[in-house]
């Protein structure tokens, strides 16, 4: 019999928003909550710079800011079984609540801990405001100010392509208004762009992203 501990699938789900941002890891049952907060924040592209709190089983574990309970506690010891949950939440100003599911107890082995299998959906940018900030800039980014500026930026990109002036600097054709414009898109981008990269998340997890920024929330 081997000696190695369980392993444990996790499905975290951010909540309140809609399409669903979730992730799928592997991580051994040997993991603390202070190891999985790490994981997480890698897992969803968290920066890794917010207090964090776990609720398990109406305890709470996290930051020592909080006063609450050490995190330096394993999964094995709650005796997590199949669709057992409990919550993480990142950020106590825009709340970032994330609903854990184990999913299952010793799935298929892979190579090395921890590991991400799957997902969907681009994470918000930190400090936005939330799910409710998050959302309305999002619609913001795909309404009608986003189309007013993109008929600002139109005509001015016509004139970088049309100039048959060589010597003459992009800068040069670019009015205040433009500028404004280009400053609001480029502010829209995180609400606009981005996919969900298991390859990336692994690649963060090989180079060892988890541990330091669990270091970052040391008692």
């Amino acid at each position: 019999m081997s000696d190695a501990p369980a392993i444990y699938q996790l499905k975290i789900r951010l909540l309140e928003i809609s399409p669903m941002i979730c992730r799928r890891v592997l991580v051994p049952a040997s993991t603390t909550l202070r190891e999985l907060h790490g994981i997480l924040q890698v897992a969803m592209s968290w920066e890794g710079i917010h207090l964090f709190l776990f609720d398990v089983y109406a305890v709470r574990y996290g930051s020592f800011e909080l006063h609450v309970a050490n995190p330096d506690v394993a999964l094995q010891e709650f005796g997590f079984c199949e669709t057992d949950r409990f919550s993480y939440i990142c950020d106590m100003g825009d709340h970032w609540e994330h609903e854990i599911r184990v999913e299952a107890v010793d799935p298929p082995p892979k190579k090395s801990y921890p590991v991400c299998i799957g997902g969907s959906g681009a994470c918000p940018p930190e400090d936005c405001g939330g799910p409710h900030g998050y959302l309305e800039r999002r619609d913001e980014a795909e309404g009608y100010d986003a189309w007013r500026d993109m008929d600002i930026m139109t005509p001015f990109l016509e004139d970088v392509v049309a100039t048959d002036a060589p010597n003459r600097q992009v800068s040069d054709l670019v009015a205040e208004e433009v500028e404004a414009a280009m400053e609001r898109i480029a502010a829209r981008k995180p609400f606009v762009e981005g996919k969900f990269s298991r390859g990336a998340v692994n690649k963060r997890f090989r180079a060892g992203d988890h541990r330091d920024l669990m270091r970052q929330q040391m008692w």
